[in-house]
């Protein structure tokens, strides 16, 4: 029938131009830097928790993140400097890209005295890959500014230098994905630290947000242990030494060593077995 050929034809141009379309247009940001390994936080056995390498050394990342128990790593401007890493945005992407290799999310801060600074860097920085990197800005009046602009821009915010619960009250109500408490210093300024924590979830949970309380600022493993057991938190960021201090436990390293030695034992045990065998078929 004429019209069951044209309706053909016409269906078939347009998959045409469809295919030349998708040819034609270039692939996001995003898709040009997702990882082809799966992400470590997509493993369900995981739960909910995030530990995150708070170092730029390149040198520490490749240390500790084999692991396998980090799901991002956090920087500021402060790690740059002790890393030897120049704070601008052409050395910090190249760092990000380095270190989405082997993590999740990279964390990195924009710097700038005004709200419109800012944003410009954190658009900049975050340029590479919307998806896995997290802007951090302090939780300063210009800094919110900044942090409402990036979420409305489709950018992923922490909010930073938080030392006060009410603080909270400002990443729910700008939509931030995390607030980070400095535990150790609020207790340094004489605060209880924990409990400022512990307030800050309940107040964010209260105002039916989201966001993460990323607990900063970690001297112990234990004040970690403490305040997932008592109180919910789940995510932390902190340094290699702390890191290395979750596998120090002396009882561990022993029964290590014992069953080491027990399958040396048992080997050596085989092969004499083997030989004692092997010379009593030898004929007389």
């Amino acid at each position: 029938h004429p019209l069951a050929g044209h309706e053909a034809l016409t269906t078939m141009t347009a998959l045409v131009l469809l295919g030349a379309l998708l040819l034609v247009a270039p692939p996001s940001v995003s898709s040009l830097s997702s990882p082809s390994r799966p992400l470590v936080g997509s493993n369900p056995l995981r739960g909910t928790g995030r530990f995150f390498l708070d170092t730029a050394d390149v040198a520490e990342w490749d240390a500790l993140l084999p692991l396998g128990v980090f799901h991002g790593v956090t920087t500021n401007p402060t790690l740059l400097e002790r890393a030897g890493v120049p704070c601008d945005v052409e050395s910090v992407t190249a760092l990000a890209r380095r270190a989405l290799e082997g993590a999740d999310e990279f964390m990195c801060q924009a710097w700038g005295e005004s709200a419109e600074e800012m944003y410009e860097r954190g658009m900049e920085l975050s340029e590479a890959d919307r998806a896995r990197i997290v802007i951090k800005v302090p939780v300063t009046q210009e800094g919110t500014k900044a942090a409402s602009r990036l979420v409305r821009s489709g950018v992923r915010v922490c909010l930073t230098a938080c030392y006060a619960s009410n603080q909270a009250l400002v990443a729910a109500g700008v939509g931030a994905e995390y607030l980070a408490p400095y535990l150790g210093r609020m207790t340094d300024a004489g605060k209880d630290g924990a409990a400022e924590c512990l307030k800050m979830h309940k107040i964010a949970r209260g105002m039916g947000s989201d966001c993460r309380i990323l607990v900063a600022s970690i001297r112990t493993v234990d004040s970690m242990a403490e305040l997932s057991a008592g109180g919910g938190l789940d995510t932390y960021t902190f340094s290699p030494d702390v890191a290395r201090a979750l596998f120090d436990e002396p009882l561990t390293e022993k029964a290590a060593r014992d069953f080491e030695e027990a399958a040396a034992r048992g080997a050596v045990e085989k092969t004499m077995m083997k030989a004692e065998a092997s010379t009593s078929r030898v004929p007389l």
